[in-house]
């Protein structure tokens, strides 16, 4: 059957059509939209700790054979980043970028960076010193730390990061989650914000939020 009727109830069946899509893609856009603000946020101001995380009290020892200890980096911001030596992908890309972040920072005596391994079976004190020399670490103001298992892990996984020990799969010693971040503590050693280490511009993002922390604390 054809027919004013019909014709008028098909236009308007396409109309009411139209409009479903039209709206599926209002917000369709809007929610990509959010999603982009919503990186872009994470990426200038870093991701926050999961919970409220602070620097637990340690003893370490760097690749000089000194006795580090949390009262040592008291009153300092700190970059800390995670690693073993033997990874070739993450981890030296991580360690470009904290050199990065050396070399931005440098004049600036209230800023540490520490590099901690997660292998400290493997990554004895003259293999953590001659990787710190590949990337013309500064001895005074990056430390590459190891020690007792017992005592990395705890501070690790106190202060930092979770670790998943479910995981027959993961090829991280210690099976620790997003060792590829940097974490940013503030001169109270709280835990401020977590960085993307792989993102190529992860050293001027944490100069900047190391910036925004001291014009806090004044």
């Amino acid at each position: 059957m054809t027919g004013p009727g019909k014709t008028r109830a098909g236009n308007e069946e396409r109309l009411f059509l139209g409009l479903i899509i039209g709206l599926v893609l209002v917000a369709g856009i809007g929610a990509w939209g959010l999603t982009y603000a919503l990186s872009q946020r994470e990426q200038t101001r870093g991701l926050p700790p999961d919970r409220v995380r602070t620097l637990a009290d340690f003893s370490l020892t760097n690749t000089a054979g000194q006795t580090v200890t949390r009262a040592d980096l008291h009153g300092k911001i700190l970059v800390v980043s995670f690693l073993f030596t033997s990874c070739s992908l993450t981890c030296p890309e991580v360690t470009k970028h904290m050199a990065e972040i050396q070399r931005l920072t440098a004049g600036q005596p209230d800023v540490r960076l520490v590099s901690l391994t997660v292998d400290p079976r493997d990554d004895t004190l003259p293999v953590l010193a001659k990787y710190g020399q590949r990337f013309a670490a500064d001895t005074n103001r990056w430390q590459f730390l190891t020690g007792d298992k017992t005592v990395l892990y705890h501070l690790i996984t106190t202060s930092f990061l979770k670790q998943d020990l479910d995981d027959p799969f993961s090829y991280m010693p210690g099976n620790f989650s997003h060792t590829e971040r940097l974490a940013v503590v503030d001169p109270h050693g709280r835990v401020t914000a977590y960085f993307d280490g792989l993102r190529d511009d992860v050293a001027t993002v944490v100069a900047a939020e190391i910036t925004r922390l001291r014009q806090y604390a004044l």
